[in-house]
């Protein structure tokens, strides 16, 4: 391309219609994010928990905070959690994970590492997108614990009540 076009407007006036545009806009293919190592780095949430992972073509080793997933995540349910996004992707293996987790507990853990591994699997190569995003894992689970109000116990629960 010679010359670089600046806003949907000018797009719009080339093609000749907003429906044209928008498509042409949509159609445009996206390209894998590698930093200079050939990693693609993503942040993953879930809950309280906050998880940065970086993932580059390996054995399929996951390092969570400096340890083995094993150690770290010793229930296999939640090893588990973080294999669904190679499995569903198609890529079980071809890929080593690091990732540095913070807050909230091991089930919060796992589930913002796998979203974090999701979203780094779809930077890293844009055809695994429709997999991941049908599968919902590029879909951040925003349900928090709800703070606690003034004049409850609870966030909910009120005081027990005597009439007498």
């Amino acid at each position: 391309m010679a010359e670089e076009i600046k806003s949907l407007d000018e797009l719009t006036a080339i093609a000749g219609g907003d429906d044209m545009a928008e498509t042409a806009v949509e159609l445009a293919p996206r390209e894998p994010e590698r930093d200079s190592l050939g990693r693609s780095y993503a942040t993953g949430k879930r809950k309280d928990a906050v998880a940065r992972v970086w993932i580059k073509p390996g054995s399929g080793k996951v390092t969570v905070n400096g340890r083995d997933q094993g150690t770290y995540f010793a229930r296999p349910v939640l090893q588990m959690i973080l294999r669904q996004p190679f499995t569903v992707a198609g890529v079980e293996d071809q890929f080593d994970v690091m990732a540095t987790v913070k807050g909230g507990g091991l089930s919060g853990q796992a589930g913002a590492v796998k979203h974090g591994i999701s979203k780094a699997l779809q930077l890293y190569d844009p055809s695994l997108r429709g997999a991941l995003k049908a599968a919902g894992f590029l879909t951040r689970d925003s349900r928090v614990v709800e703070r606690k109000k003034y004049g409850k116990r609870k966030a909910r629960r009120s005081f027990q009540f005597s009439k007498r």
